[in-house]
């Protein structure tokens, strides 16, 4: 019965067998498939300029702000990325008043399976849109163009993603239907029967079934403080396959930091859709102000 009594004492105790052999509580909290990082930041620009400033100009002060949160999910041959990638921006100038000078939304989520160490099966969902009403102020009174939800792209894409490195990836999706969206398509029409965004009279939304996209993602670092992003975006209809109506975006941001949260900031769009404008257009703008970024875990870049 000593023995007995022993034996339990021993299996059972803290430094029993079974105890060695129990898993520890680390491991059971195990969350290194999931690669996380988030960077956001404010920019400030502004001018002063006098009444009886000879030189011209105007007094002007401007804001930017920018959001990129991302969550990224690999265990085995599966894969799950999702991306919420925003930007605002906008200006204030004596003697013409507030105007937006910049409006990004974009939310995109990525189901994978690997079928080679640079190729992967995928699903994917995004969604391009923009947060504010934008006028255009060519004429006398400022004239309303877009806003949130006019025009909106959702667009579910099947395919194939090359992946070489962690930095590149190259998304092709020879099936790829869009939703076009436009909220409230009377606000934009001068006449009744105006196609706005590619959305007839009468509707608020288009379909696209018969698509194809192709999204290249770059997100480089740029030694030890600084990144360049780059998306470039294609996508055509396969019922109206011209090469004139293939729609072309390629969005690009650079920041570098100064000192601390202290940092520059250059961001540029240039787009071309022929649902929107039968030319090519361009935007861009430069800040300075602070920029908190951070990484799990945290990657050295080589």
């Amino acid at each position: 019965m000593k023995k007995l009594c022993t034996l339990a004492l021993g299996l059972l105790g803290p430094g029993g067998a079974l105890a060695q052999a129990a898993p520890p509580a680390a491991a059971l909290a195990d969350t290194s498939y999931w690669r996380t990082s988030l960077k956001a930041g404010v920019n400030l620009n502004e001018a002063v300029v006098s009444d009886n400033w000879k030189g011209g100009g105007a007094t002007s002060l401007g804001l930017s702000t920018l959001f990129n949160g991302q969550a990224h999910y690999l265990r085995g041959p599966q894969s799950w990325d999702n991306e919420a990638d925003f930007l605002y921006a906008g200006q204030y100038t004596r003697g013409q008043g507030y105007r937006k000078t910049n409006d990004r939304l974009w939310l995109d989520t990525k189901y994978g399976h690997q079928l080679s160490a640079k190729w992967n099966a995928f699903v994917s969902l995004n969604m391009l849109s923009q947060f504010a009403p934008g006028y255009d102020y060519s004429g006398e009174v400022p004239r309303l163009v877009s806003s949130f939800l006019a025009p909106a792209y959702v667009t579910n894409a099947y395919g194939f993603e090359y992946r070489p490195t962690s930095r590149f990836t190259l998304r092709l999706s020879p099936f790829a239907p869009r939703l076009t969206i436009v909220r409230g398509l009377a606000r934009f029409q001068t006449l009744p029967t105006d196609v706005v965004y590619g959305v007839d009279p009468g509707h608020t939304a288009r379909w696209e079934i018969l698509a194809a996209q192709v999204l290249a993602s770059l997100d480089q670092p740029l030694g030890p403080n600084a990144n360049l992003k780059a998306r470039y975006l294609l996508f055509t209809n396969y019922g109206a396959f011209r090469l004139r109506e293939i729609n072309h975006r390629l969005d690009l941001t650079l920041t570098a930091k100064v000192y601390g949260l202290l940092s520059v900031n250059f961001q540029s769009t240039v787009l071309y859709q022929y649902d929107q404008d039968a030319g090519l257009q361009f935007s861009q703008g430069l800040g300075l102000g602070l920029l908190l970024t951070r990484q799990k875990p945290v990657v050295v870049a080589k």
